[in-house]
């Protein structure tokens, strides 16, 4: 009766299963995807973009800021005041160069968008383009 209890616990070990390795590798594939992804840059805020047949895809390294209806420019989800908008341009340039898209409301205001334009263009952006939608 004895070897028989021995047995049953002897079974009962070998039946453990480690699963340490399996989880070392579920948080190796999660961090390999959470660095490999790419994450899009959005502006924050809602804009209606006028279309044109002529649109293209946004360059992934570059600097988005959306001009609202009422002329309230955003940046990460942050408003930008116009005297603080070609310092950040500059800032932004100076760690890399990249295009700045601005993504303006189809009822913006033509003064405010060619002041931002002339804000980021000062601030030493080199490539300054208006977004659009596709027209279907």
């Amino acid at each position: 009766m004895l070897d028989r209890a021995t047995a049953f616990q002897e079974e009962e070990q070998a039946a453990e299963v480690n699963i340490s390795p399996l989880i070392d590798v579920v948080f190796l594939l999660l961090i390999f995807f959470m660095v490999t992804s790419v994450f899009v840059e959005e502006t924050g805020v809602e804009v209606n973009k006028p279309t044109a047949m002529s649109a293209q895809d946004l360059d992934r390294q570059s600097i988005l800021l959306a001009v609202t209806a009422e002329g309230a420019v955003y940046f990460d989800g942050r408003p930008v005041p116009m005297n603080e908008l070609r310092g950040m341009v500059a800032r932004l340039q100076r760690e890399q160069e990249r295009p700045v898209i601005i993504i303006a409301d189809v009822d913006a205001r033509s003064g405010a968008l060619v002041r931002v334009i002339d804000e980021c263009t000062l601030g030493g952006a080199t490539q300054v383009s208006l977004a659009a939608g596709r027209e279907p």
